[in-house]
């Protein structure tokens, strides 16, 4: 929840100099246009030189959703937002939502993903990555994650949202004799279970084991578990959500081939 936070980076004293950077080499195969200093240090601001928040933002979580469930890709990607408060020149939105669907494989069972970032919530510098099963759900943070289990009675029950207290009252005790025939107290229950939490240690640093991974991958050939392929499966997705939300249309994406359908 800050300037900083939505890409407004702090500019240096000499920006607004054209000999501050080398504007043409910048720009590349970019449209051609005159210097502009936001172009250069704003640059994840503009779909010229960046990708958004799903290029910033989305990627990460869907690299590690990839990782944790096995998985090579969504089959389809749908986005929308829009840009509602950082209009400071920028053509990309600061509210997004993505919806991608994936299919089941030999590794995992269908399952949805929402992706959701909103450069101007007033909640704070809060996030939150959830995955939620037909039992429990767990919680992410940056060193720990939370697991709380809910899970469904095997009894349908009745009463409350239907139309069980409309029927004659006869009838009402007759189907609660029935149920509590039919179904023993547990089966009626919801099992609710105590949250666990997991920490990683005071003093892990997670880069330190990124950066040994990848050196010992180049000195002694080990496989790279993020390698090309890995990335370009996270990332085509990310970037399907840009062209979803700017095309207004649903992405049909072959994870297999690793192209558009």
């Amino acid at each position: 929840q800050s300037a900083l936070g939505a890409w407004e980076y702090t500019l240096p004293t000499d920006a607004a100099s054209t000999t501050a950077v080398d504007w043409n080499r910048y720009i590349g195969d970019a449209p051609k246009r005159p210097y502009d200093p936001k172009r250069f240090f704003w640059w994840r601001n503009y779909r010229d030189y960046g990708t958004g928040v799903a290029g910033d933002l989305f990627v990460h979580l869907i690299s590690s959703i990839h990782q944790l469930t096995d998985s090579i890709g969504p089959t389809k990607i749908f986005s929308t937002g829009g840009l509602t408060y950082w209009k400071d020149g920028r053509d990309v939105p600061d509210v997004m939502t993505a919806i991608l669907d994936y299919p089941e494989t030999v590794t995992h069972p269908a399952f949805q993903v929402m992706l959701r970032v909103n450069f101007v919530s007033g909640q704070g510098d809060k996030q939150v990555t959830r995955f939620i099963g037909t039992e429990g759900a767990l919680d992410f943070g940056w060193r720990s994650f939370t697991l709380t289990k809910s899970k469904m009675p095997q009894a349908p029950g009745y009463g409350g949202w239907d139309s069980f207290d409309t029927y004659p009252e006869a009838m009402q005790k007759q189907i609660v004799q029935d149920y509590n025939s039919k179904w023993t107290k547990e089966q009626q229950q919801t099992t609710i279970g105590t949250p666990v939490t997991h920490k990683v240690p005071d003093d892990y640093d997670e880069r330190l084991d990124h950066f040994a991974n990848f050196f010992e991958g180049m000195r002694s050939k080990k496989p790279i578990v993020e390698n090309a392929e890995f990335g370009f499966r996270a990332a085509a997705p990310s970037l399907a959500c840009n062209q979803s939300y700017f095309d207004k249309k649903i992405i049909y994406w072959d994870p297999v081939n690793m192209k558009v359908v």
